[in-house]
């Protein structure tokens, strides 16, 4: 009859591929479903392998041209964490709070008002995504940066570390370029906190892709 293992150990690898497959999409898309913000960190070091993996996942995101302009620095030291702390804080009470009590719902209003007040400041790491705009042009920052920053907070997500995209204290370039020490091309983009969640972080609030989707045109229903 011949021999017929060699089909049947065919069809066990392919069977066996496509379950591991399978899986690795699931956990992808579970963590798209889990990754939020996090503003309140336990008092954790977070060791740099972890930070590491994090870092490689965010410079493996699309940019203009190739052009790979992000610098990230990690910041441990807490002086500096708490100087940022404080350019945040000057931020928020300056008008920041009061344009978004009227935009943010009351307990999402509370949670960012803790970050605010040394919730974010407080995380063991805050990395400061810069952009050298040797490498960049003004209009290509946004889709150079922001790939590679949400790859940052999905490889956080994965790795059950939390996290944060902030740009509240970008506006204060001359205190952070002189705080981190930037070259005259360098430029802040977002400063994320880096810990160990200090409670549990449910799923995210968002609406399902169907209501701002649209089929052809504007308004054709998904």
């Amino acid at each position: 009859m011949g021999d017929v293992s060699q089909p049947a150990d065919y069809v066990c690898q392919h069977v066996r591929t496509r379950w591991v497959s399978r899986t690795m999409s699931e956990r992808f898309f579970d963590v798209v479903h889990r990754q939020r913000a996090c503003r309140q960190y336990l008092d954790q070091p977070v060791a740099d392998a972890l930070l590491d993996r994090v870092l490689s996942a965010a410079t493996q995101a699309p940019s203009g041209e190739n052009g790979q302009p992000w610098e990230f620095i990690v910041i441990r030291e807490p002086q500096a964490r708490a100087k940022i702390g404080e350019l945040m804080l000057r931020a928020w009470s300056s008008g920041a709070r009061q344009w978004s009590e009227q935009r943010l719902a009351p307990a999402l209003l509370d949670d960012v008002d803790a970050g605010m007040h040394g919730g974010i400041a407080g995380a063991p790491v805050l990395i400061a995504a810069c952009v050298d705009l040797d490498r960049a042009t003004e209009s290509t920052i946004g889709s150079s940066m922001f790939p590679a920053i949400q790859n940052l907070l999905l490889a956080a997500t994965a790795l059950g570390l939390g996290s944060a995209l902030t740009t509240i204290a970008t506006s204060f370039h001359e205190p952070l370029g002189a705080l981190l020490a930037l070259p005259d091309s360098v430029r802040v983009v977002a400063i994320i906190p880096i810990g160990w969640p200090a409670r549990a972080l449910g799923p995210p609030r968002r609406d399902p892709a169907s209501a701002h989707t649209h089929r052809e045109t504007y308004g054709g229903s998904w």
